[in-house]
């Protein structure tokens, strides 16, 4: 948990360059939802496309859940991205280059292969998230002006920094279950509280 605290505090001082003040750029960016707005329960997941823990819980727990509570009605998910260094920002970028509906199938595709497209140099990298978007169905032209556009960069930075101020999150993954904060854990827990939510 110290790495992991000391990561994310590192994460935000490389990134406080790009970091805008908070203005109307933010009413720009769309959250990346399933499942009814009105359901009983809402869980916000605080997650990093380059974190290994959000990668498991993606890959694991997150599928569950999406079968026995999200695609059922009963919970709105709502998925907020951390930035704990530029990759993980340029990944964001390219999974919401398609829009809210193609975000959570790029998503899944960056966590599933995670280990691949974010290890070597920046440039590397890079080449490494072209190939994902190209493979989502992002033609190269929306995918080069996506990765290159810095007012959107700026605005996701700001986004980001606000929210996590607001729920106070220190590492990834972090679900907010109706405004309640909790680390990561094995889907029997997060179902185990889930239930609850929903018979109270």
């Amino acid at each position: 948990m110290t790495l992991m605290k000391h990561l994310f505090a590192a994460g935000v001082l490389a990134l406080a360059t790009l970091a805008a003040p908070l203005s109307a750029q933010e009413s720009t960016i769309t959250e990346m939802t399933m499942g009814p707005e009105d359901a009983k329960v809402t869980i916000i997941e605080y997650a990093s496309f380059t974190c290994p823990h959000c990668a498991n819980f993606h890959n694991g727990p997150l599928k569950d859940l999406k079968s026995d509570y999200i695609d059922t009605g009963k919970i709105h998910f709502v998925y907020r991205d951390v930035y704990f260094d530029r990759f993980g920002l340029w990944a964001s970028m390219v999974a919401r280059c398609g829009g809210p509906e193609k975000f959570f199938g790029i998503a899944d595709m960056l966590y599933a292969q995670q280990r691949d497209w974010a290890q070597g140099e920046p440039a590397a990298i890079a080449d490494n998230l072209r190939r994902i978007g190209k493979l989502a169905g992002i033609e190269p032209d929306a995918l080069e002006a996506c990765l290159n556009d810095r007012d959107k960069a700026q605005a996701l930075v700001a986004w980001y920094q606000e929210n996590a101020t607001a729920h106070d999150v220190n590492s990834t993954p972090t679900l907010i279950i109706n405004e309640k904060k909790y680390g990561n854990m094995a889907y029997a827990d997060l179902k185990a509280i889930i239930e609850e939510k929903l018979a109270q």
